[in-house]
């Protein structure tokens, strides 16, 4: 391959480890390896090593390593990636992949989704997040935000992936203070567990279905246990509308006024697409406050016809913007490959300007600002030393992503999540050459089909929430 030219920053390169700690544990060799520079670009080191130890990135190095491993990758041909974030997903809800289609957004909720999500039981959700999991591994997906219900269930098979994951145990107001409560409890008790994978969130749904006590609660809980919030929140432009009518406020508004914006709690807000311009100084004053991120999820947007994330007057404002799937009952998929491209491409035509979003910017947020939107900034997100070995080789020999004259795009807009050869997290391979060593696939898959006829029974028009913005 013939990657665009570009030089890394001594910080990416690191130096040469220590012979005196005895054998790495692990060895990248004959990659071309992306890293991000001193000035928050993209660049690319050619024919680059990694050294792995103790779970973590101990050098990026340019050029053949003398340094022993117990474990050895050629990767020659593979570019060497940070791992992608899912920063937004509902994983349980690949059962539901295709359930419901070319619907309006409040026909495939209240008619089809609570329904069925009325339906499910612990077993359900956990073939669910397996089968989701093993998506993500053979995607390049290293670390996923989840906001769903039986998470200790997820948190289960998060444990028994090896992926690193951000789990939020979701709740309505109409479940009275017991969901605000099993929200805190499950992430106190889950908070750095997996070997510290895991991270936790309180996870309120939404402005429209948390009442205002209710925010303001989580807003309290979340600055006494030092947790940060993850929920939905002007997710289209109809959501905002009917707030100002009903409200005389925006949702980005509500959640300022509830305590939840701007008073040092960090806030992860899914989707974003009604996010309007009085919200921007809203979102300005949170994020120098606190921390405030925002997940988008385009698929899904163009899906129900909803406008895109004004991902430009975000990034202008400081906040970051991470990429996201939704879950799959929406998005069908759990590609960060395909939300990536799109975000690049939704971005060019709502802006009207070829030059925005650019195949650099586009893998910035794929990488370092998702791992930023997810409270992991300082952890994962870039290939460098002292970043936890979340690490993913993907392989461009293939057809359709040769020749290459523009590496960033190759990746960006030639490249597909069945290109990932290998996933490692913590150091750790959870996919090598295709084979997923984790989890068991096929029983998967068999488990799940058998329960299927009982999932989707919509007879009894059970509701779990009525949607109406």
């Amino acid at each position: 391959m013939t990657p665009s030219p570009a030089t890394p920053s001594p910080a990416s390169s690191g130096q040469g480890p220590s012979s005196a700690q005895g054998p790495a544990d692990l060895l990248i060799t004959g990659c071309t390896a992306l890293v991000h520079d001193d000035h928050e670009g993209i660049a690319f080191v050619e024919d680059a090593s990694i050294v792995v130890r103790g779970g973590g990135i101990e050098a990026v190095t340019g050029g053949a390593s003398a340094v022993d491993a117990v474990e050895r990758i050629d990767a020659c041909g593979q570019v060497a990636m940070p791992g992608l974030i899912n920063c937004h997903t509902h994983s349980p809800m690949v059962a539901l992949r295709g359930i419901a289609e070319d619907l309006p957004a409040e026909e495939w909720f209240n008619d089809f989704i609570w329904p069925i999500e009325s339906n499910l039981t612990a077993r359900d959700v956990e073939l669910g997040a397996r089968l989701a999991c093993a998506e993500m591994i053979r995607g390049g997906v290293t670390c996923f935000a989840d906001h769903y219900f039986s998470m200790d269930t997820v948190a289960a098979v998060v444990a028994e992936s090896g992926l690193r994951a951000h789990l939020g145990e979701a709740f309505f107001s109409s479940g009275g203070p017991e969901g605000r409560e099993k929200s805190l409890e499950f992430a106190l008790r889950y908070r750095g567990s997996a070997d510290g994978r895991i991270t936790t969130a309180l996870a309120p749904h939404a402005p429209y279905t948390v009442d205002d006590a209710d925010l303001a609660a989580t807003a309290e809980l979340a600055r006494a246990h030092g947790l940060p919030v993850h929920l939905h929140a002007s997710e289209s432009r109809d959501q905002t509308d009917n707030s100002l009518a009903r409200h005389g406020r925006t949702p980005i508004e509500i959640l300022e006024r509830t305590g939840i914006l701007g008073t040092g709690t960090s806030v992860l807000i899914a989707h974003g697409t009604g996010i309007v311009e009085r919200d921007l100084p809203v979102l300005e004053r949170a994020a120098a406050a606190g921390s405030v991120a925002v997940a988008t999820a385009p698929r899904g947007y163009l899906k129900f016809a909803w406008g895109p994330t004004p991902v430009r007057a975000l990034r202008e404002i400081g906040v970051p913007v991470g990429l996201a799937t939704d879950g799959a009952a929406s998005n069908n998929s759990l590609d960060v490959w395909e939300s990536m491209a799109l975000t690049s491409l939704v971005q060019k035509s709502a802006e009207g300007d070829p030059r925005w979003l650019t195949s650099r910017q586009a893998l910035h947020h794929a990488t370092l600002q998702s791992a930023r939107a997810v409270g992991l900034g300082e952890r994962t997100g870039s290939l460098a030393p002292g970043r936890r070995a979340d690490i993913i080789l993907v392989d461009l020999t293939g057809p359709h992503t040769q020749p290459v004259h523009d590496l960033a795009a190759t990746l960006v807009h030639s490249a597909r999540a069945g290109d990932v050869r290998t996933t490692i997290v913590d150091g750790r391979l959870l996919m090598r050459d295709r084979e997923l060593l984790t989890l068991d696939l096929p029983s998967t898959v068999r488990d799940l089909g058998e329960r299927l006829p009982a999932l989707i029974d919509r007879s009894h028009g059970k509701r779990i929430q009525e949607y109406d913005t």
